[in-house]
């Protein structure tokens, strides 16, 4: 039997693709359902233009166990992938799959973590601190933000002529290699 992916994700949802596109030939691994706090989020539509179950849910929803905790039980996922996903996750889903739940954050934490912490935000504050490295945090999620044991950090250089837009750019190479990896890493540890 494959071991099932849920997805969270509140936008574009290239990592959600890269993800997606990864397992879509697995014999072991599937994603089966995508989830987004936006209904107009462009994650929703990445995943049904791959056949994948793509929903769209309220903050109430979210919240309530007869909601998302449901749902998420229904489809059984061995893990939930959390790929962009801008809200704190909450503590309801966290005890029902204790150790499933996995975040990326674009920077080596525990810098540059925390509220407020994402996408540009990050390589901004990165640039204008002049670091000489970034790179990506996978970690289990917790009850607070981004400070869940780290399970993956990969870095890259930061130059000092580097933009933002160029930070960002060198993070999603190692997003899209690596997101996908340590899935498949962790999933094969649980066999």
């Amino acid at each position: 039997m494959k071991k099932r992916l849920v997805i969270f994700a509140s936008g574009n949802g290239t990592n959600t693709q890269n993800v997606i596109n990864y397992f879509a030939r697995s014999q072991s691994v599937e994603v089966v359902c995508v989830l987004s706090n936006k209904k107009d989020a462009k994650v929703l539509d990445r995943a049904k233009a791959s056949q994948i179950r793509a929903l769209a849910f309220s903050k109430t929803e979210m919240l309530s166990p007869d909601g998302l905790v449901k749902n998420l039980k229904d489809l059984a996922p061995d893990l939930i992938i959390l790929a962009g996903f801008l809200l704190k996750f909450p503590e309801i889903i966290l005890r029902e799959f204790p150790d499933k739940v996995l975040n990326i954050h674009p920077a080596l934490l525990p810098k540059y973590g925390g509220k407020g912490m994402y996408g540009h935000h990050v390589h901004e504050a990165i640039v204008a601190n002049k670091e000489n490295k970034t790179g990506i945090t996978i970690h289990y999620v917790n009850e607070q933000y981004d400070e869940g044991a780290i399970i993956f950090q990969k870095e890259t250089k930061v130059f000092p002529e580097d933009s933002a837009d160029k930070v960002a750019a060198k993070v999603h190479v190692l997003e899209y290699e690596w997101l996908p990896k340590i899935i498949e890493r962790i999933l094969n540890k649980e066999d």
